[in-house]
């Protein structure tokens, strides 16, 4: 007989599905997956140690770029581990501009990932869609924070502003036309929240698109259905959370276990999957989307009717008011070194976690009393997942690596942090 030996294969770190940087080292026997290794590193920029060399207040943009498709929750996550530091209290009114925001940012995340789970499997038209109704969220980025990506939007305390009373607009340029910008601009002539408002009513038609595309589709289902499957018992015993978790049939959600901002205010529904496969890890974030939406439609009604500061009173955090500040100069002394050196936050230690797109997004800070943290530790969602990537392989096709590495979600900012 023949001596028959597996080969080894990189899968990455070039390939265009693997979401970044990932090298996978497969052992194969002919097309099938016998072990599969995840080599990370290759995008190393030590966030945590960054960290221990910035204010606090400087780390927050830092925030911003760990998971790069859901900026916003990351910042979230980040700030409520100093406000637990400090004691403080944060505004009712940028509790719920916070709860809005990281809904959007569940939205902008889970396109991202519609889209390019659809494109590695071979669908290209649902990336399209997705980017083209990812364009008006980055526009509400930007109208609230100047940025249409890195948002550095919430603050200890609360968020930077208030929502603004009008949308940027769109200005006639050598490749648009001003009638072809009328059009664009015609939906951007109300308030940022009126902005959303509108898209809020458009979205749920989005889905339904989506779901035309794919929910039924024959090479889709071919492609999940049975693929990637992970029971009840093995996603709690490798830390999943998120979607990971609850396609696996656990209705396990930090907005209603351990409520933040203002989730417990909100009314939501928590979707979960029966066969712990890639395709109702499918049907679950698809729900997610919708459930996002409805909760974005509670707040924009609450933030209409109640108006309020947006930033603790608490000035030892807060900055003073920009009139404050241009013409007293006490105020600028204060502003200056609010900026400069920072707040001091007392000694002690910190966690705290929130309901991230991608699930269980956690920051521990360790405190000395000085401006800046002594340690800083992430708990990211998707490092966990990939732990999974062996189990979750074995005895699968080469070309279904490409399925279980989408259906995880994962993004190398948070994972190589």
């Amino acid at each position: 007989m023949a001596e028959l030996k597996n080969y080894t294969l990189n899968f990455g770190p070039q390939h265009p599905a693997a979401h970044g940087v990932l090298r996978l080292v497969l052992e194969l026997d002919g097309e099938v997956i016998q072990r599969a290794d995840p080599h990370i590193g290759l995008l190393h920029r030590g966030t945590e140690k960054l960290a221990e060399t910035r204010t606090y207040l400087q780390s927050v943009p830092y925030m911003d770029r760990l998971d790069y498709v859901s900026m916003m929750c990351n910042e979230h996550g980040y700030v409520l581990a100093i406000e637990k530091l400090l004691g403080l209290d944060v505004p009712i009114r940028a509790k719920y501009i916070r709860t809005m925001f990281d809904e959007i940012t569940r939205i902008l995340n889970h396109l991202m990932w519609l889209g390019a789970h659809a494109l590695d499997i071979g669908a290209m038209g649902p990336f399209l869609y997705a980017f083209r109704d990812r364009e008006d969220l980055f526009d509400v980025y930007e109208a609230v924070s100047g940025a249409r990506m890195h948002a550095a939007y919430y603050r200890p305390g609360g968020v930077y502003r208030d929502l603004p009373d009008q949308m940027p607009q769109h200005k006639p340029s050598l490749v648009r036309s001003q009638k072809a910008v009328d059009e664009l601009n015609e939906i951007r002539q109300g308030s940022v929240l009126d902005f959303i408002d509108g898209f809020t009513k458009r979205f749920d038609g989005y889905v339904d698109e989506y779901e035309t595309l794919l929910t039924d589709n024959r090479i889709w289902k071919q492609r999940t259905v049975g693929i990637g499957v992970v029971s009840p018992e093995d996603a709690k015993a490798m830390g999943f959370t998120g979607a990971m978790l609850r396609g696996s049939g656990i209705a396990w959600d930090l907005r209603k276990m351990q409520p933040y901002a203002a989730y417990d205010k909100v009314e939501f529904d928590i979707p979960v999957g029966t066969n712990g496969d890639s395709y109702d890890r499918y049907l679950v974030r698809v729900e997610e989307l919708r459930q996002a939406n409805r909760i974005i439609k509670q707040c924009i009604a609450w933030l209409r009717e109640n108006p309020g500061p947006v930033m603790t009173s608490n000035h030892k955090i807060a900055p003073p008011s920009r009139v404050d500040m241009k013409t007293n100069m006490e105020s600028l002394i204060h502003h200056f070194k609010l900026f400069t050196e920072g707040f001091h936050v007392p000694p002690g230690e910190a966690y705290a976690a929130i309901e991230h797109p991608k699930g269980e997004f956690g920051v521990y800070i360790v405190s000395d009393g000085a401006n800046k943290p002594y340690r800083l530790k992430l708990r990211t969602p998707d490092y966990v997942h990939l732990q999974s990537l062996d189990e979750m392989a074995r005895g699968h096709m080469i070309a279904d690596a490409v399925t279980i590495i989408g259906t995880q979600d994962i993004v190398f900012g948070s994972i190589d942090r």
